[in-house]
């Protein structure tokens, strides 16, 4: 089980300081221009949305992860529903990426 707690704690805290983009647009900007350090897609985000968000992610090497409905991501960094977010420290994105890493199965990272 991905210790999704602890990832919902930890995109928190990178939203209070200011280190997470959230929406469509503002996750895609992120990754193109270099500043997101990895992708979470709701796992109830559309097909279309996570395939879009997947080949971004693996063009621009961008770790992606699926994690959670769009409303409990949302709720998470203090929004409403939330189909993408883009962490932008490297430090958060390390440890989030850990996390995930702690599951082999739970993730989809560069679309594997």
């Amino acid at each position: 089980m991905i210790p999704s707690k602890k990832i919902l704690s930890m995109l928190g805290l990178a939203r209070k300081a200011g280190k997470v983009v959230s929406g469509e647009f503002a996750t895609e900007k992120a990754v193109k221009t270099g500043h997101a350090m990895v992708v979470i897609v709701a796992s109830d985000a559309s097909d279309n949305t996570k395939k879009k968000f997947r080949n971004m992610c693996a063009f621009y090497e961008v770790p992606m992860f699926e994690l959670d409905e769009k409303e409990i991501l949302g709720h998470a960094i203090g929004q409403e529903l939330r189909a993408s977010l883009a962490v932008t420290d490297e430090n958060f994105a390390r440890t989030i990426i850990e996390y995930f890493n702690q599951n082999t199965d739970g993730g989809i990272e560069n679309g594997e």
